[in-house]
């Protein structure tokens, strides 16, 4: 009787590793059919040196945004384009500097409340983005935003965004061991 109870558990995380995997699978394949180009960009890998929260890279960060946005679709059955949610997703944060570094030039102490334009503004020169993507962009900060999304896909965003923001900050989700200090050195 022990034993069928062992082998229970070991089967259930045995599929639960198995999902998760078929999770990761999709995701890169839907990073590689609709982002490739971002994924591939200068500025875009440069974000792999900026902090989000916590210990948390913001490519990394836009990543899991990404991927925790395509899952919330799913369980919801929420149908969206899905092209525009991953890359809405990966540019969401897309300012392109060290927000916690308070001697930059133009340094905002309500980073919240500028930085979905500024990423915007980045997003814009470098891609021909679709209404959709930019919404996802400008509003993912709803309700600091004020205006509230106007799509589906935004909304995905806007919910993937603060779970991810939450599990880094309270640091149940760690970046790669890497501190903010360690990134500057670096960097």
């Amino acid at each position: 009787m022990k034993g069928e109870t062992e082998n229970g558990k070991h089967n259930k995380q045995v599929e639960k590793l198995r999902k998760r995997y078929e999770q990761k699978r999709e995701l890169y394949r839907l990073l590689k059919e609709y982002a490739s180009d971002i994924m591939e960009s200068e500025n875009f890998r440069s974000t792999r040196n900026y902090i989000q929260h916590g210990t948390m890279p913001v490519r990394r960060h836009c990543i899991d945004v990404a991927r925790q946005s395509i899952a919330i679709s799913k369980l919801l059955g929420i149908t969206c384009n899905e092209r525009e949610l991953v890359r809405g997703a990966l540019l969401h944060d897309y300012f392109l500097y060290d927000w916690h570094d308070k001697t930059r030039e133009n340094y905002q102490k309500l980073h919240g409340f500028y930085h979905p334009g500024i990423a915007l503004k980045n997003a814009s020169r470098e891609y021909n983005l679709t209404p959709r993507e930019k919404d996802i962009i400008k509003k993912h900060m709803w309700p600091l935003t004020v205006v509230p999304p106007l799509c589906r896909e935004a909304w995905l965003v806007t919910t993937a965004d603060k779970y991810c923001s939450i599990l880094e900050t309270l640091k149940l989700r760690k970046g790669a061991g890497r501190t903010r200090e360690r990134i500057r050195v670096s960097g």
